[in-house]
């Protein structure tokens, strides 16, 4: 029977069976088998996941899954129609059927589709547990930790995916770049980031454990530098370069940034690091990128506050415009971003500030925000985390990745056989206030648009619900404009307590609550009965005769699982609304994630949702306003989004139109 599924390629998935023999053969005694039905219409499409057959039905849906790969089966059809009430198409449209389980279930329409919330155009391995991304010079690459072994996070056998991409939408995945082979990081090959030296020879300085399970700093290099894919690596004798020095408490000392050189022609890093008990970002300097010598003074440290810091990312801005610029770019017209990931807090922050590379300082555009980065601006409200950025010389612009765990139960990543995806890439870039970020999905995520869908000069009076139909909006992008017209008479006395955006989101944002300017927004991944649904919505406040204007996703009714997280999700969006009279919203719907971009990027909040109804029915999308007063939808445009080639085996690399672009130096996360 094996032999016979091995036999037909339309019945795998990523080299994997889509009739999952083990499945089935333990699951003899249960109550009934998972199966899949697929329909052709105008393009092979998933009609129903999870469809459960009684198991005296068991010997065909055995028959099924294997006839199903090669020809109808008219009596199998017959037996799904009898235990399915929701296709939409006739008889002789059903093609085949394949019987798996749940983390298994797939459709074909020419590209892999989804199954048990996996993601259609969002970054994420074929298989097992991976986070962090870094790119490297000439195609677009992606190294990331990844666990090869299985979905599950392991401290000891983490090594270095690598997919390789065209244009940051499609990837292919390549063999591990790194693993954890020798005495410096036998215990696992941690983050770093990749920088290009002269000759145009790649380095990687990454933090490895090892064989005392210490963290320590160490360097590869590309074995053959005029590969294109960069295949190989090697890592030579001389490491570690960087020993943990022994101020370092607890063993936190990791995630080498990005290199960049200084004007007297030395390489520097940051290495985020507790030093005595004080979370510090370390400047190391180097001339060979082999001997490094720690600076003085760090380029920030919290002193009252013991924080376990992560990920650091250093990097120049532009004053005025979006263009991006180098890493090791300085003087007039730039500034620095120092972004710090706090491990307590799942969050990433970050300050905009002038560095004096002559005397490596940092000095902070707001010192008011104090040294506790905690305090400082989020760099995204949701769960996000461990960001870096990098200088994409090719269409100068500064991107963006971060990892997004799951949220969900270890037996529901067990099942599923994955965890983990990135954030769609972002481009960041100085807002006009020189203090705050911007960040947007990247241009190229226009190329998966397909079918559109919009309104115009739509008013939502107070407690409407809009559906937004003619798109699968479970994966979709939709972009919004609200008009408020009464501002001045309903917005609500904002509390100077409610400084904490998640507990004020949990608090006073819920949707389901009735306010004075909102809440409005989308409800997206809804059920058809609302009983699951995830809100992403506005609420304004006023406070001292000025306007605060509050974005939350609110989670507590993503879905019906009691295992999976949903909490609330919110933060202010720094925007003049009473000069505007409108705000913008635009959401990115890819099954189990949800990234939103408020008031043109200023806010931005990525979750991840589990609802159970999607397994087995469409998802709903919906235009709601529970505020006292009408809003105005002034635009809406939202299109049905195409699934990415993402990391599929064996991929066509050339399909994937590598483009060779030039850059110095490129960064990496944890």
């Amino acid at each position: 029977m094996r032999d016979i599924v091995t036999s037909c390629s339309a019945g795998y998935l990523c080299s994997t069976p889509l009739l999952d023999l083990n499945y089935i053969e333990d699951s003899a005694g249960g109550p009934d088998v998972t199966v899949g039905i697929l329909a052709k219409i105008d393009k092979v499409t998933l009609l129903q996941m999870d469809a459960k057959l009684p198991m005296d039905t068991f010997e065909n849906v055995m028959e099924l899954a294997i006839e199903g790969c090669k020809a109808i089966a008219n009596y199998i059809r017959e037996v799904l129609l009898e235990n399915t009430k929701r296709l939409e198409c006739q008889r002789d449209q059903l093609i085949y059927f394949c019987g798996c389980s749940s983390s298994q279930m797939c459709s074909m329409d020419g590209k892999l589709r989804l199954h048990n919330g996996r993601t259609a155009y969002h970054f994420q391995p074929a298989k097992n547990w991976q986070n962090g991304p870094l790119y490297h010079n000439g195609v677009y690459h992606l190294f990331f930790q990844y666990n090869p072994h299985g979905p599950l996070f392991d401290r000891g056998k983490l090594s270095w995916g690598h997919s390789v991409s065209g244009d940051l939408v499609n990837w292919a995945a390549l063999d591990t770049a790194l693993d954890p082979t020798e005495p410096f990081d036998v215990n696992g090959c941690w983050s770093g980031s990749a920088t290009v030296l002269p000759g145009d020879r790649p380095a990687f300085l990454y933090t490895g454990k090892d064989t005392g399970r210490v963290q320590v700093q160490n360097v590869a290099f590309a074995k053959n530098p005029l590969d294109p894919l960069l295949r190989e690596w090697e890592k030579p004798s001389c490491n570690p370069i960087i020993p943990i020095p022994a101020d370092v408490t607890h063993n936190n000392f990791r995630d080498p940034s990005t290199a960049w050189l200084g004007r007297d022609g030395l390489w520097r890093i940051v290495i985020a690091a507790e030093v005595n008990g004080v979370g510090s970002a370390l400047i190391y300097r180097s001339a060979d990128f082999l001997r490094w010598e720690r600076n003085a003074a760090p380029l920030h440290s919290s002193p009252l506050v013991p924080v376990v810091l992560e990920c650091p990312d250093f990097f120049p801005v532009a004053e005025h415009g979006s263009e991006a610029l180098d890493t090791s770019a300085n003087g007039t017209g730039v500034r620095h971003v120092l972004k710090l990931s706090v491990l307590s807090t799942d969050h990433d922050f970050y300050m905009v500030g002038r560095y004096d590379d002559l005397v490596d300082t940092f000095s902070p555009e707001e010192p008011e925000l104090g040294d506790d980065c905690r305090s400082w601006r989020y760099l995204d409200y949701g769960q996000a985390y461990a960001a870096k950025s990098f200088f994409d010389a090719r269409r100068n612009r500064r991107v963006q990745w971060a990892w997004v765990r799951e949220y969900d139960s270890r037996a529901d990543d067990v099942a599923k056989g994955w965890s983990g995806i990135q954030t769609f890439p972002r481009k960041v870039w100085l807002a006009g206030d020189g203090k705050q970020l911007l960040q947007w999905p990247v241009d190229e995520i226009e190329t998966l648009r397909t079918k559109r869908v919009g309104l115009q000069g739509t008013v939502v009076k107070a407690g409407g619900l809009h559906e937004i139909v003619g798109i699968a909006s479970s994966q979709a992008d939709v972009e919004v404009v609200f008009e408020i017209p009464n501002l001045e008479e309903a917005a609500e006395s904002f509390d100077p307590d409610w400084l904490d955006p998640k507990k004020l989101c949990r608090e006073k944002g819920a949707a389901f609550l009735q306010g004075g300017v909102g809440p409005f927004g989308l409800i997206v991944m809804a059920s058809g009965d609302l009983q699951e649904q995830t809100a992403v919505f506005f609420r304004v406040f006023k406070y001292q005769g000025k306007y605060k204007v509050f974005m939350c996703t609110d989670l507590t009714r993503s879905s019906t699982k009691a295992e999976v997280s949903k909490d609330a999700y919110g933060g202010f969006v720094d925007v003049d609304i009473e000069a505007d009279k409108s705000i913008s919203l635009r959401t990115l719907i890819d099954h189990s994630v949800i990234e939103s971009f408020g008031g043109g990027g200023r806010s931005c909040i990525t979750t991840r949702v589990y609802p159970e109804h999607a397994a087995s029915s469409n998802s709903h999308l919906y235009v709601f306003n529970n505020g006292s007063g009408a809003v105005n939808v002034s635009k809406l445009e939202a299109w049905e989004m195409a699934t990415a080639t993402m990391n599929v085996a064996d991929a066509d690399l050339d399909a994937l139109d590598f483009t060779r672009v030039t850059e110095t130096c490129q960064d990496g996360a944890d």
